[in-house]
């Protein structure tokens, strides 16, 4: 008969055994070992959805969608490119999860304050050999103990700790009869000096919503950042839409010009060098029509990106902007006003207040921890004895009792530790408070520049209509005399392609106008709110 195989544990414990001699001996490093090696792909848990809470959401007044027609271009307005954008940008979904995070620490501090069930079991069995004295006979003696005990353990912020156990122990013996012991304890434990007080025990729980609250903050400015990057976006598309307009049209007066310019040439009345001039300008308004539609298409892509990347071909098709340019700019005399509500609004501000607030929480922590600890216990108990595990608890009402009380005190002497960390608290301290001033000085200068990068540009729509105005003159006039044979055709082609210029400074003004307000309402933290997106 062939001899019967070894258990299969038995294998896997003289492997463990070799393992352990080959690490002990150097020849491989134990976290290195084959047997060692978990396999990551099965043991890390499945993804389950996380819900982002409500007040990490923003949501726009606007809710309905572009309406999609079957063919053709597709109708946005700004309000809905917001919209989407809020609902489908992944760099705002990855912010709301970061914010997730942060105030899932508040719970993680509150934590150390629920309450602790345990249970402890064991058994123990010993053999032994004693000697009886009258005989001087050796015999064997086997004992064996069971005990079992169960509690409650809650730390209080008063630096209180309290815990309250049941137990039970059951001792059997060759030399003793059964005995079974019941008790009932209670421990109550009592900081008097370091770690005493509410204050400096929910420290670090307040901490924790401090840091949620900076996160919403956070959040909220990035939210911000988002929609103002949609708006530029869309007006940078406006932009370019009617650039490529303008290049189109001046495109066909450049035509129309060379056309007349040969047909003159074809009856005597003008040179043949008159041409060249009317054909490089249509080669010059072709090159630029041709990097317009560049542009055009690239601002297209990017606010696509902005609104809806994810969707399936309906945002390849062109898109028609129904939201215009056109304002009716009027100065702006609030600047005061404006400031204020900077100083009130703007979420970086808040979030750095927010941390300051934090930073002086560890300075309560850390002026705490310069003090001795101190504590004082008290030990309560009451203790059952039976041959019978019921007797044992039925015996706890007899008078059989235990009780401790005492004081621990412990402290170092120099106490170097918690005096750096409470130099390098108030140092953070300082730190906060000059950078909440600093940061405060910057919104200020942040709104100032705003504003007058608005005033520029709402003066420039005026100065720039009234620039194409008398370009379009100067067209009419150069024209009027080439007409007559008083000019050339380079000088002709050299008004339109100023009265091109002039045409698209003139969009440009209007359109970098709205970027401007964007802006400004950017500095004043004010964007969400003007446009009708709030937090739950």
């Amino acid at each position: 008969m062939r001899p019967a195989a070894k258990p299969r544990s038995h294998a896997r414990a003289w492997m463990l055994a070799a393992a352990l001699l080959a690490s002990a001996f150097g020849c491989r490093t134990v976290d290195r070992m084959e047997i060692f090696q978990p396999d990551y792909e099965s043991a890390v848990p499945p993804r389950r959805e996380v819900d982002v809470p409500e007040d990490r959401v923003a949501r726009s007044s606007i809710e309905s969608e572009p309406e999609v027609p079957a063919e053709g271009a597709i109708p946005l307005s700004i309000e809905q490119a917001v919209m989407l954008g809020l609902r489908n940008d992944r760099e705002l979904r990855v912010a709301q999860l970061e914010s997730v995070v942060t105030g899932a620490f508040e719970a993680i501090e509150r934590g150390a304050y629920d309450p602790e069930l345990y249970v402890d079991a064991e058994v123990t069995e010993d053999r032994s050999s004693e000697t009886d004295r009258a005989t001087g006979e050796r015999f064997d003696v086997k004992g064996e103990e069971a005990r079992v005990e169960a509690g409650v353990r809650q730390v209080l912020p008063t630096g209180t700790e309290i815990e309250g156990n049941v137990s039970q122990r059951r001792s059997i013996s060759d030399r003793a009869p059964e005995l079974q012991e019941a008790r009932l304890g209670l421990t109550v434990t009592q900081s008097l000096l370091e770690g005493l007080g509410p204050a400096v025990n929910l420290a670090s729980v307040r901490q924790a919503e401090l840091e949620t609250e900076a996160s919403r903050h956070e959040l909220r400015g990035f939210t911000e950042s988002v929609v103002a990057q949609i708006e530029i976006a869309y007006w940078n598309h406006v932009l370019a839409r009617r650039e490529i307009e303008i290049f189109e049209r001046s495109l066909e007066v450049a035509d129309r010009q060379r056309d007349e310019v040969e047909q003159r040439i074809e009856v005597g009345v003008l040179a043949d060098t008159e041409a060249a001039a009317a054909r490089a300008e249509v080669a010059l308004r072709e090159q630029a029509l041709i990097d317009a539609r560049s542009e055009v298409e690239q601002t297209r892509l990017r606010l696509v990106r902005r609104v809806d990347p994810d969707a399936a071909g309906r945002f390849e098709r062109e898109l028609d902007l129904t939201t215009l340019p056109e304002v009716d700019a009027a100065p702006i005399d609030d600047l005061e006003d404006r400031l204020k509500l900077a100083e009130e609004r703007r979420p970086d501000l808040a979030e750095a207040r927010t941390l300051l607030r934090r930073d002086e929480l560890d300075t309560l922590v850390t002026r705490n921890g310069l003090l001795p600890r101190l504590d004082v216990f008290l030990a309560l108990g009451r203790t059952g004895f039976g041959d019978t595990f019921d007797e044992s608890f039925r015996e706890l009402e007899t008078n059989t009792y235990d009780w401790t009380a005492g004081v621990s005190f412990s402290y170092l002497l120099g106490n170097r530790a918690a005096r750096a960390r409470d130099h390098a608290a108030q140092a953070d301290r300082r730190r906060a408070e000059e950078a909440v001033e600093n940061l405060l000085q910057l919104v200020r200068l942040d709104v100032r520049i705003a504003l007058d990068e608005l005033e520029r540009t709402r003066q420039q729509i005026g100065a720039t209509a009234a620039t194409r105005a008398l370009q379009e003159q100067t067209v009419e006039a150069e024209q009027a005399r080439f007409e007559v044979g008083s000019s050339t055709a380079l000088l002709v082609a050299q008004a339109q392609r100023d009265l091109l210029q002039a045409q698209i400074a003139e969009v440009e003004s209007v359109v970098a106008y709205r970027i401007a307000r964007v802006r400004l309402f950017l500095a004043e933290g004010s964007l969400l709110e003007r446009r009708g997106i709030r937090f739950d």
